[in-house]
């Protein structure tokens, strides 16, 4: 059994889905949906810009999505379709990604619910007042202690649980530089600021969870043509008002990526394919279940070689 899983934000760079673009037809026509859905040329920013403009969050959303969906449709044209996996599942912005693999949303849909998310959030949290920080050696209870701890009446919670020694905590900035001191204090091997633009996935993001429950409401969605596992929930989900309900929710709440894991190898997901930009995911999902294969594809060598394993 196998999963397609779908890369977050951070995976990033420039020129990604480009090599992508020119080799299949089907892949080109994804970046050309997207940048008409958004009326602009996002397709340049990814494979010529500046790295500073396709890291706001505006931008890097779409753009990462856009990177995994031309990979989707580059493996299609190799005869590999979505019902190849039994599972979806995505990292925060990636879930939105496989809902788009999966059917459930247009692209251009998708790409513009992505813009408006990216900045609904990014308008959340004035510049400066917000932060994340990586606590690395540490597991997610003990993070949540030194969230707790930390917090003192301001925001800190832990935002991403990412695998059994890394997890993102969120919040107030002063809250969160409390939370690097505690944190080493209480054994984490390193702890530091993360370069974002706003604490997501914290309660600060309140008003951005208001404006997506707005956009979620007047988009079209119907039934993922395979169950998605919802982060917020780490199990599967197929019913449409829930997965809404839960993207919603996803706003302000935590990434339980972890623990994800851990449920589609409990249903017996034995391979997992990263579908798009970067290997971020594989090396999480490595470091939970080590009986769990990981495949990255991003390339078009990397569609070759994933359309000869998935088509024997």
């Amino acid at each position: 059994m196998r999963a397609f899983v779908f890369p977050g934000q951070g995976a990033q760079t420039i020129g990604m889905g480009k090599a992508l673009a020119d080799a299949y037809p089907s892949a080109r026509a994804i970046f050309d949906e997207v940048d008409d859905a958004l009326g602009e040329k996002l397709s340049t920013l990814i494979w010529e810009g500046d790295i500073a403009d396709l890291t706001l969050t505006a931008n890097a959303q779409p753009a990462l999505m856009a990177t995994s969906l031309a990979a989707l449709r580059a493996l299609e044209a190799e005869g590999v379709t979505i019902q190849a996996a039994s599972y979806v599942a995505g990292h925060s912005l990636g879930e939105y990604s496989a809902l788009a693999a999966a059917g459930a949303l247009s692209v251009a849909d998708t790409a513009r619910l992505l813009r408006i998310r990216g900045a609904a959030m990014q308008e959340a949290v004035p510049v400066g007042i917000g932060a994340m920080a990586v606590l690395l050696g540490m597991d997610f209870e003990a993070a949540q202690a030194v969230a707790s701890e930390a917090a003192q009446g301001e925001v800190c919670q832990a935002a991403n649980d990412n695998d059994p020694s890394q997890v993102v905590v969120s919040g107030h900035k002063a809250a969160v530089e409390r939370a690097l001191v505690i944190a080493k204090e209480k054994g984490a091997k390193r702890a530091m600021l993360l370069s974002v633009s706003a604490p997501f996935h914290s309660a600060l993001m309140a008003p951005a969870a208001d404006v997506m429950a707005q956009a979620l409401a007047d988009v079209a969605m119907s039934a993922p043509s395979v169950p998605l596992v919802a982060n917020v929930r780490a199990e599967a989900v197929s019913n449409v008002d829930t997965i809404r309900a839960l993207l919603v929710e996803q706003v302000m709440g935590s990434v339980r990526w972890r623990e994800s894991v851990i449920w589609m190898g409990a249903q017996g997901v034995s391979e997992t394919w990263e579908i798009g930009a970067g290997k971020a995911l594989s090396g999480m999902i490595k470091r939970i279940n080590r009986d769990i294969s990981t495949r990255a594809v991003g390339t078009p060598e990397d569609v070759v070689a994933a359309a000869a394993a998935l088509n024997s």
